[in-house]
């Protein structure tokens, strides 16, 4: 795939010193590191190495990445390593992909209180997920599932949401039998958003009631307890969305799901369209009208502000498993789903990961990064380090 034209970086490294003067009292210390992580990421100020053809002597630069979860050039890796996981674990069932999201005044608290809120999101959903399908009139097992937290809709605005990856069946309570769900259904969206909104709203009254929230700005009034209840009556009483999308055709169209999904930032460079005049172009897709592109153009500031709302907080976990698939018994009882499937055991994977990048990500996606660009004949050679730059120098140290 060619590189992109355009890059998230470069709208950083023309608008953001600006950015950061205009709002210095605002932005969070997450925010400026992703922000410095994603200006220098693959350039000379992280520092890289010198490659040379080992047969037509053709040379490049090639910088370091800065390896932050935000950066849209640094997930490529890590996604591939991250799906080599998950193949051994897919079951030849059908797979379901269900939705959860929260209503808008619930993601204007989340934006305030990103850790907890989306800390509740995941409880929730889990909750919901894992209790609906243990009840006997629903399913009667013990589910396996990967929830995936996105915050952001096709044009950058805030959307809290959790996308959950769900094999069509489970294990009975004692383990003896895998439980298939019926063809084509997994479980009743509306009981499970009926539920999701009690647990939701219960968990957030309890976070309230610990002082775990905070309110600012045009919520600040919310801090009252008599005028928070009042704020959220009425979400008790509309419907929330919960919806479950029809069933992946097998085990590569699961994988295809995963890779689009799991590690995918607010926006990728290849949605980009151009920067100019302080301004940023950009794609995105209209799902009412799903057959025709549209375009939007955004001042460089709102850009970034839309950008930087989706940056996570310190540590937070994105990606989470639960019930079979929970990391603490996942190889145990996924042997088990196999046995019960008439599967052969997985063989583990024992071999030690090669250390140097390029070498894992031709183990994991079967590309080469050593092929010369010039000859296509040659291998790319290491032949002399550069270090993170010094001043206007970079330091150039020779590793030959």
């Amino acid at each position: 795939m060619p590189r992109p034209q355009w890059e998230v970086a470069e709208v950083f490294r023309r608008h953001g010193p600006a950015y950061r003067h205009r709002h210095a009292s605002s932005l969070s210390r997450g925010q400026r590191r992703a922000m410095s992580a994603i200006e220098h990421c693959r350039s000379a100020a992280l520092g890289g190495h010198l490659e040379r053809c080992d047969a037509c002597g053709h040379e490049r630069i090639t910088y370091n990445s800065c390896r932050n979860r935000h950066c849209p050039k640094c997930q490529s890796l890590a996604r591939a390593q991250w799906l080599a996981h998950r193949r051994a674990e897919l079951l030849p069932v059908e797979y379901f992909h269900v939705v959860f999201t929260v209503p808008e005044p619930i993601a204007a608290v989340a934006y305030q209180n990103k850790q907890v809120v989306y800390g509740i999101l995941f409880r929730a959903a889990a909750e919901t997920l894992r209790t609906i399908a243990a009840e006997p009139k629903h399913l009667g097992a013990e589910i396996g599932f990967i929830a995936v937290l996105h915050s952001w809709g096709q044009t950058l605005l805030f959307h809290p949401h959790l996308h959950c990856l769900v094999p069509g069946g489970g294990l009975t309570p004692d383990a003896n039998r895998w439980i298939a769900c019926r063809p084509g259904f997994f479980l009743p969206v509306r009981v499970l958003a009926r539920l999701f909104r009690r647990l939701f709203l219960q968990y957030l009254r309890a976070a309230f009631d610990a002082g775990r929230l905070q309110f600012f700005a045009t919520l600040e009034s919310l801090g009252n307890r008599h005028t928070f209840a009042e704020y959220l009556r009425p979400l008790g009483q509309t419907e929330w969305v919960v919806y479950a999308k029809r069933p992946f055709a097998g085990a590569e169209q699961v994988l295809d799901y995963l890779a689009r999904y799991t590690h995918r930032v607010a926006i990728s460079n290849n949605r980009l369209l151009n920067i100019q005049d302080g301004q940023v172009t950009f794609s995105w897709k209209d799902y009412r009208h799903p057959d025709q592109p549209k375009t939007m153009a955004l001042e460089a500031g709102e850009f970034i502000r839309r950008f930087l709302l989706h940056v996570l907080p310190d540590g937070f976990m994105r990606i989470r498993h639960y019930g079979f698939l929970g990391n603490r018994h996942r190889r145990a009882k996924i042997a088990r789903c196999r046995e019960l499937l008439g599967l052969a055991p997985v063989i583990p994977i024992t071999s030690v990961p090669p250390s140097d990048y390029r070498d894992r990500y031709q183990a994991l996606t079967g590309k080469s990064l050593y092929d010369c660009p010039a000859c296509g004949r040659g291998h790319m050679v290491r032949v002399e380090l550069l270090a993170p730059i010094i001043g206007s120098h970079p330091v150039r140290i020779d590793s030959s």
